[in-house]
């Protein structure tokens, strides 16, 4: 049979057990917060792959292999260092944000966010900020629609229609619940890849002369493309290049759509086991990138033709390495990747609407003038129905962007999304986990320095000839020139976040004791 013959019955067999999942998750939904959080339900093992599922995405099984097939060795330094930095992070914050979001009932990051600091325009702030997060889940779609061309032949259109609709029926039906259920499956299914994807890369398998072939193929097309480091990229063009992963990452796992998993962890006690467990099977998923050089061995610069894709670079590979339906199969592995971020940003952001605006903000804002008058109970159901139909809304919208963006690689396109969000939440929800002097205003400085900053630098809209000869002009030029890198530009931006945190937070009034005291037991509020 065909590749397109033997993915239509794994997709089939797939979407299946997707939506199998969704339909048991839904028995688990009886009210808005189980929907949004699914709170202490899941185990650390369990939730580890969920959340390495989560956090791999199609950045790291189609984006960071379309990386390393353009520029070598030196794209591959993301495959250690965003593991570190992302679980330090998670490291940094669990405790504060699990127990203090447990005791607020806290079902999205920005409502934990404005409970930390007693504000109802942080939480509206970090809400509206967290839009911007709609290009990540853009991001995950490009990616599927790249998966479901290669695997069944169909048209970009289509692709497109088909992913967002088995999205829409799994994540509507069973909300967190089905996002967990179906990221800790996938997440089995992805190690094993990644797994795969090494012992390939180790041996050199499908490249002649094994892996000293491999090495001696790049090598001949470019030589950049076995060095530390390349100079023909803004992305891993110096060591400040490799420094800025690692912080850029730090914020990674407080994202909203990441943040939230945290609450579903069933027992405070197993957070460590849970984040060595989750680090383990971030750091082996990373890996995935080695098929990019494999590919560039074995293709060239085939990718680089009109119509095709650097994003191809693992299918290709897999494609072009096994019979036909072990690589169908594997295949819809990769497909599962995407599904496992995409699902995970689908119920985050229907929680901006649902909870975070809808809840927290306009319902007490009619209560206060008399105009609304729910029980608990109708509000609950009003605000899972909401869920619902803000899932259908978001992901429509986000169809549309990814529709306009399908010749961008897609880790950029994630890193648009996302850069500016952990810029911003540096100085708020990591310097705040690790310091009780973090006051509102404090707050309200660090997210909007971090977002600015990345903004600016990542449009580059800083121009060095503003600036006369000399040592402000050589700055100008080097923030200039790394604006095509959003690793280095969130960094920055996470550096103002942190600093102007800080100083404002000197300079203003503290939080309530009592407040500070419930937040940190033990601690000074300065």
């Amino acid at each position: 049979m065909s590749l397109f013959t033997w993915s239509w019955i794994f997709l089939l067999a797939y979407i299946a057990l997707m939506l199998g999942i969704g339909w048991f998750a839904q028995r688990r939904i009886k009210h808005a917060d189980d929907f949004a959080t699914a709170r202490s339900s899941y185990g650390p093992g369990f939730l580890a792959f969920a959340f390495a599922a989560s956090t791999a995405s199609g950045a790291t099984f189609l984006g960071a292999p379309g990386l390393s097939y353009q520029w070598g060795f030196a794209a591959n330094w993301s495959n250690f260092l965003y593991p570190l930095g992302l679980y330090f992070g998670v490291l940094i914050c669990m405790r504060l944000v699990a127990r203090a979001g447990h005791a607020f009932g806290n079902r999205s990051i920005p409502e934990y966010l404005g409970d930390r600091y007693q504000s109802d325009g942080i939480r509206i702030l970090v809400s509206l900020l967290s839009l911007v997060l709609f290009f990540y889940l853009a991001g995950q779609l490009v990616s599927g629609l790249v998966m479901f061309e290669i695997l069944l032949g169909l048209p970009a259109h289509w692709a497109l229609l088909i992913t967002g609709a088995v999205l829409l029926l799994y994540v509507v039906l069973g909300g967190a619940h089905a996002d967990i259920l179906t990221d800790g499956v996938q997440g089995v299914m992805m190690l094993l890849l990644a797994i795969l994807i090494i012992v390939m890369f180790a041996f050199g398998i499908g490249v002649e002369g094994g892996f000293s072939g491999l090495v001696a193929s790049l090598r001949h097309q470019d030589p950049n493309l076995v060095t530390p480091l390349n100079p023909n990229t803004p992305l891993y063009h110096s060591w400040w290049s490799l420094v800025a992963i690692v912080l850029a990452h730090m914020p990674l796992g407080l994202l909203p759509h990441l943040g939230n998993k945290l609450w579903a962890l069933s027992s405070s006690d197993a957070q460590l086991s849970f984040v060595r467990m989750a680090f383990l099977f971030g750091l082996t998923m990373g890996m995935m990138a080695f098929a990019g050089l494999l590919t560039r061995a074995i293709v060239g610069g085939a990718l680089f033709n009109e119509g095709a894709t650097p994003n191809a670079a693992l299918p290709l590979l897999l494609i072009e390495t096994f019979p036909t339906w072990v690589a169908a199969l594997i295949c819809v592995a990769v497909l599962s990747a995407i599904m496992s971020t995409a699902d995970g940003l689908v119920v985050s952001s229907s929680q901006i609407v649902a909870n975070d605006l809808y809840r927290r903000t306009w319902i007490p804002w009619r209560q206060k003038r008399g105009l609304s008058n729910f029980s608990a109970d109708a509000l609950d159901q009003r605000v899972l129905k909401i869920s619902r139909l803000a899932t259908v809304i978001v992901l429509l919208l986000c169809m549309l962007m990814a529709w306009a963006m399908l010749d961008i690689n897609v880790a950029i396109i994630i890193w648009i999304g996302n850069g500016g969000m952990m810029a911003a939440f540096a100085g708020p929800l990591v310097l705040g986990a690790l310091w009780s002097g973090v006051t509102r205003f404090g707050a309200y400085a660090g997210l909007l320095a971090g977002f600015t900053t990345f903004v600016v630098l990542y449009l580059q809209l800083i121009n060095p000839q503003w600036f006369p000869a000399g040592v402000l002009q050589a700055v100008a030029q080097w923030l200039y020139r790394e604006g095509p890198n959003p690793y280095s530009c969130a960094a920055i931006g996470e550096i103002m976040s942190v600093l102007l945190t800080y100083l404002v937070s000197k300079l203003t009034a503290p939080l309530p004791e009592q407040h500070i005291k419930r937040l940190f037991p033990s601690a000074e509020t300065r």
